[in-house]
């Protein structure tokens, strides 16, 4: 009987013991989870442009005049800054940002919180400055990109795009949203093209008697293939498809660039800044070193950042990708 009860007692605090430890795995879990996710959640950075170049000009001043002439200046910089900060809400102000492209346009997300957050905080009378630097890629990608771009043009933001050394294909789609476009003289612009690539292994295949079978329902799910036998009409959809976009990318520009030779510039090829501003694809020639000092003298500029600390997969993707972008993208002219 004792034994019945104490065999009873021992079964209930095992089972006892067994939700309370399985309860506390859970929540463990969760709270893990909870500070992975805080982890890889991005922070929003924002610097003043104006100060960054003041304390520039400051530590020349301090090697080039003596103490006590440095004391006098210091001075009178410190009475200014603090003059200016009383009336920096008067002041317009000019939001950077920074958009380096890969092929598949990575820094989308980055683009798309900072731009949120500037339609929060703007005024009238702000602009947006964008840094751009991509040679193009993933059509579907650079199209978000730009329709993000579209959102600062919806708020009536001033949308300038500098381009210091290229913005061809899907970086020059995002470039044609801005108000005005400014490159150095040097600096690719254009390629508005499309273009499509992919190996084919079927006669490596077929050589070693191996076969691929690929089933699709819907006569176009697959045009060409890595390793099946292409066909001319698969071949003839794709260029199909291809003008189509070349078509839809050539409107996107037009829409907003009205005094553009289409004819001339949506042949895929890509200018040097001055052939460019020549060609009406840009505004003006200048380094965004120059537009941004502009911008300072006449009133406050802020850099906006998105930061986001990467995971390990997602660094070694990237790695890769820029790797791999290199060798499919020599330095020189770009299709």
């Amino acid at each position: 009987m004792i034994n019945d009860y104490v065999s009873q007692y021992a079964l209930f605090l095992a089972e006892a013991v067994t939700i309370v430890v399985a309860i506390l795995a859970i929540v463990a879990g969760l709270a893990l989870l909870a500070r992975r996710k805080a982890r890889h959640a991005g922070q929003l950075q924002v610097t003043d442009v104006n100060r960054q170049l003041e304390a520039a000009g400051d530590r020349i001043e301090a090697v080039r005049h003596p103490k006590k002439t440095l004391k006098a200046l210091l001075k009178q910089r410190k009475a200014e800054h603090k003059a200016r900060q009383q009336q920096a809400e008067a002041e317009p102000c000019s939001y950077l940002l920074d958009f380096k492209g890969d092929i598949r346009a990575s820094a989308f997300v980055a683009l798309r919180e900072e731009i949120t957050a500037i339609l929060q905080a703007a005024k009238p009378g702000d602009a947006v400055l964008l840094r751009l630097e991509s040679p193009g890629g993933m059509v579907n990608r650079y199209g978000l990109a730009a329709a993000q771009l579209l959102r600062l043009r919806d708020a009536k933001l001033p949308l300038t795009v500098m381009v210091d050394t290229v913005a061809a294909s899907g970086g020059y789609l995002m470039a044609a949203t801005a108000d005005r476009i400014v490159a150095s003289p040097f600096a690719l612009v254009g390629s508005i093209g499309v273009i499509a690539q992919i190996p084919n292994f079927h006669r490596w295949l077929q050589a070693r008697d191996i076969d691929w079978e690929q089933f699709t329902a819907g006569k176009y799910k697959r045009t060409v293939t890595l390793f099946g036998e292409n066909t001319e009409a698969g071949r003839d959809k794709l260029r199909e498809e291809l003008e189509e976009i070349h078509a839809r990318f050539r409107d996107f520009v037009q829409g907003r660039r009205a005094q553009l030779d289409m004819e001339k510039v949506a042949t895929g090829e890509a200018w040097l800044g001055s052939q460019a501003l020549e060609l009406g694809l840009v505004d003006e020639l200048a380094t965004s070193d120059e537009i941004i000092r502009s911008a300072c003298q006449r009133g406050r500029v802020l850099h906006v950042s998105y930061q986001r600390k990467l995971t390990l997969p997602e660094r070694m993707r990237l790695s890769a990708q820029t790797a791999w972008d290199e060798i499919r993208q020599p330095p020189g002219p770009l299709g």
